[in-house]
């Protein structure tokens, strides 16, 4: 069975709802992250800078979400959840799932972290504000993207539908998306999935 480390109000969210849209049988190992246990030896061992989410399958370490909603989609590939090995749609599954890893979340990091949780005198004059505006240009070129869609690849919910609501229910909760209609739409619809809230309850 599949070993899921999880804590609320993190990226482990993410694997907790693709796994519960699979259906498939798994084990939540709550981490309390205020009592640091993201950091003692035992955790250590799974995901070695102490970080959410980590996975164990078969005894099998891995972490960082998005390898994580990788790897179960295709361990699971019949069921759907990401595109036929080889497809066109595959490529660009492969594209968004990492657009979203490396290009939407650094911005809203910068802008999350200079703006609200770093102590002020460790804020970076600026920062807030680069990290803002380049987010602002991600959500613009999305909201024409996803003009008229349901889903960000093909004709169904994918894995990279979870990263891309994950990532943009983050930048609407910091109050980045309100010029954009169609991705606030977007999200409201993929959270109000069964499996999503069922993850995030």
């Amino acid at each position: 069975m599949m070993k899921l480390y999880f804590a609320r109000n993190t990226r482990a969210t993410r694997p907790r709802w693709l796994l519960e849209e699979l259906g498939v049988p798994y084990e939540l190992v709550p981490v309390d992250v205020l009592q640091r246990e993201h950091k003692s030896p035992e955790y250590l061992r799974i995901h070695p800078m102490g970080s959410m989410p980590a996975l164990e399958d078969d005894g099998q370490p891995i972490f960082e979400s998005a390898a994580i909603l990788l790897h179960v989609a295709d361990k699971y590939l019949e069921q759907g959840f990401a595109p036929p090995l080889g497809s066109p749609e595959r490529a660009e599954y492969y594209q968004w799932m990492f657009f979203c890893m490396s290009t939407m979340e650094p911005p809203l990091s910068a802008y999350s972290a200079h703006s609200r949780f770093l102590p002020e005198e460790q804020q970076v004059v600026g920062e807030a504000e680069r990290g803002r505006r380049r987010f602002t240009d991600i959500a613009r070129m999305l909201e024409s993207r996803l003009q008229g869609r349901t889903f960000l690849v093909g004709e169904r919910f994918t894995a990279a539908d979870v990263v891309m609501t994950s990532i943009l229910e983050w930048g609407g909760s910091m109050g980045l998306l309100e010029d954009f209609p169609g991705l606030r739409a977007y999200v409201e619809r993929h959270l109000a999935r069964p499996a999503a809230r069922r993850a995030l309850e």
